[in-house]
């Protein structure tokens, strides 16, 4: 294989495709990337045997060939080089590629590309287009709530499913939860996309994809089947195995009858509970507690450690007397993702879920479960 490319397009691919490969593997091969050289551009793909991101970059192809080179160790040489540079990438057949741009030379052992897996696809049953832009927007609002326990598999990761509602249409809906708080978002669903199964997106690769997606505008194609998702961006593939399990029914555990409605400047809530969680404890879960009253709102925190804090907020709120407790990095999480100038808190009681929403009809909603403080 002898090849030359333009050293900014070579290191914009390795950006998307090395990200995948783990630090640590147990194979070898695992940990090298896949460079197919044929007529006019080069293949880059990596894995973990759960995620394949495979790419194509326009190159000067002098000799064809096909090998793997370790990925971070060739990521870092590429993006130490002169911006604008030519990357010149030679092998003789022999367990070695020679990389050399202006001065500078590097010697890369290779491992043979026969081993390396190959995370086939299938078929696909549903096959969709939509706004890039509109696929971040149903991550980034969501992912936030993804559980990290690994006994609960089934919930990490992001649940998309089509459904029907009246008056709306069909709807994509994207919803994750780690049993303490959940995160539910939703668009008009895109042509192709209705009764779809719905699929759990493993959290690393809903990762993946945001990052993909991140300054996107074009359209990305999704291709959906019972264990496999597939993305397409551009030049760039994203292959998923899905999480196999049965996502919980989150329509039953969100809330229909809170009707204490308490309406609070969105920024100036974010600000007051980071100020007085200052002083809350690890060790009592960053306890706040939420005192209403009509046209007031007092956040407390009490640590037996370092002290108290408080602070007392202008809120639209018509009930005498309500408290209730929150963890604060939980209530930060959430009202960082509304958009509106004003968040909704819609209460029932002390010991029940909390429904947390924007003004108007934005697709988008929360559910937070109460602390005891």
């Amino acid at each position: 294989m002898k090849i030359t490319l333009e050293r900014n397009h070579l290191l914009k691919s390795l950006g998307h495709v090395h990200r995948v490969v783990e630090r640590r593997n147990t194979y070898p091969i695992l940990a090298n990337v896949l460079l197919k050289a044929a007529e006019d551009r080069v293949e880059l793909r990596a894995t973990d045997l759960d995620i394949e991101v495979t790419e194509m970059v326009p190159a000067m192809v002098s000799t064809p060939g096909t090998t793997t080179v370790p990925a971070h160790t060739l990521y870092e040489i590429v993006r130490k080089l002169a911006d604008g540079s030519e990357v010149r990438l030679e092998t003789d057949g022999s367990d070695n590629m020679v990389l050399t741009s202006g001065r500078s030379r590097f010697n890369l052992a290779c491992i043979n590309p026969d081993s390396f897996p190959d995370l086939k696809s299938g078929s696909f049953g549903h096959e969709f287009q939509m706004p890039a832009p509109a696929m971040r927007e149903l991550i980034e609002r969501t992912q936030f709530a993804i559980s990290n326990e690994e006994t609960r598999y089934y919930l990490n990761g992001i649940y998309f499913h089509t459904v029907d509602v009246s008056n709306a249409g069909t709807l994509l809906r994207a919803v994750a939860t780690d049993g303490h708080r959940l995160a539910r978002a939703e668009i008009e669903a895109p042509a192709g996309s209705g009764g779809m199964p719905g699929i759990i997106v493993p959290k690393k690769t809903v990762g993946e994809v945001q990052k993909l997606l991140d300054g996107a505008d074009g359209e990305v194609k999704v291709e959906v089947s019972d264990t496999k998702i597939r993305f397409s961006l551009g030049s760039v593939v994203l292959l998923s195995k899905l999480i196999e399990g049965t996502f919980p029914d989150y329509d039953r555990v969100t809330p229909k009858n809170n009707d204490k409605r308490m309406t609070v400047d969105r920024q100036s809530f974010a600000i007051a509970v980071d100020r007085v969680s200052t002083i809350a404890s690890e060790r009592g879960g960053k306890a706040v507690k939420l005192n209403a009253s009509e046209g007031m709102l007092e956040l407390s925190v009490t640590n037996p450690d370092h002290g108290t804090a408080s602070e007392e907020l202008p809120v639209e709120f018509e009930t005498e007397g309500f408290e209730i407790g929150f963890n604060a990095r939980y209530l930060l999480d959430i009202i960082s993702q509304i958009r509106s100038e004003n968040a909704i808190f819609l209460f029932n009681d002390a010991g029940s879920p909390t429904l947390v929403k924007e003004e108007g009809e934005a697709r988008a909603l929360y559910v937070l479960m109460p602390m005891r403080v």
